[in-house]
């Protein structure tokens, strides 16, 4: 059965790489036997020692996303695996132009760029691969005064669905990982704040908030053959979140 959850020999490439839920999946993906390159736009020499290989890269320049996995298909000799966890979250704007740029701004960094990286990404997968998007709850759920953040994560959902369908003849697979509430930079401030954390908390089957740790397993799940008959599917790792009915 381990052999089904071994990456040995697998390339892989995982943006967001620096901090939270992106740099927990590539130690995952590493740990697991993978040959890991992570990226986020932190200098490297910002960032304390890592089990990756890890390059400052802006993951919008799509240009120098399709130059990275080229260089990688080149120097490994193949690309198996794209984790697209990059991701930004912007403050709620005053004015209408405020929040217009804001929406612009959040559907490039978070469905746009994604979009490119898998593009990159299967170009370089001639013997087949696993895409997997990291969306949200928000990709099923409505939450306030984020329109750009939720739109983006559904619209990444269901770029995941077409995706699926047009890879899958070449032996590509593409699923998406949608965390529920977990304690990164991005939820640092309703995690610290105690009647925002006990709201989110109420929401959960599971009496805790979420570590990015919590979705190594998963993402380890969906890159290799364990998941080989897998495609175009959401999983959920929200400690309960999407299934609960009255709070």
């Amino acid at each position: 059965m381990a052999k089904l959850f071994a990456l040995d020999g697998r390339v892989a490439l995982v943006t967001g790489a620096s901090r939270g839920i992106g740099r927990a999946i590539a130690e995952g993906l590493a740990d697991a036997g993978a040959t890991v390159v992570g990226v986020g736009r932190t200098p490297a020499s910002d960032l304390p020692e890592t089990a990756f290989l890890y390059r400052s890269l802006d993951v919008t320049d799509a240009d120098a996303v399709a130059a990275l996995c080229k260089e990688m298909a080149g120097r490994f000799g193949r690309f198996d695996i794209l984790v697209n966890a990059a991701a930004i979250s912007l403050k709620p704007a005053p004015d209408a132009t405020g929040r217009l740029a804001a929406f612009d701004a959040t559907l490039n960094a978070n469905l746009r760029a994604p979009y490119a990286c898998c593009l990159a990404a299967a170009e370089q997968m001639d013997q087949g691969g696993s895409i997997i998007n990291v969306t949200s709850i928000n990709s099923v759920l409505g939450f306030p005064g984020n329109p750009g953040y939720v739109a983006a994560k559904g619209g990444l959902r269901q770029l995941t669905r077409a995706l699926a369908v047009d890879l899958g003849p070449r032996g590509i697979r593409v699923n998406n990982l949608a965390p529920g509430y977990v304690r990164t930079a991005m939820t640092e401030a309703s995690y610290s704040d105690p009647a925002l954390h006990a709201q989110r908390l109420r929401h959960m089957i599971l009496p805790r908030w979420g570590e990015p740790a919590d979705l190594q397993g998963a993402a380890v799940f969906l890159a290799s053959e364990a998941s080989a008959y897998v495609t175009g599917q959401d999983l959920f790792v929200d400690g309960g979140w999407t299934a609960k009915g009255l709070t």
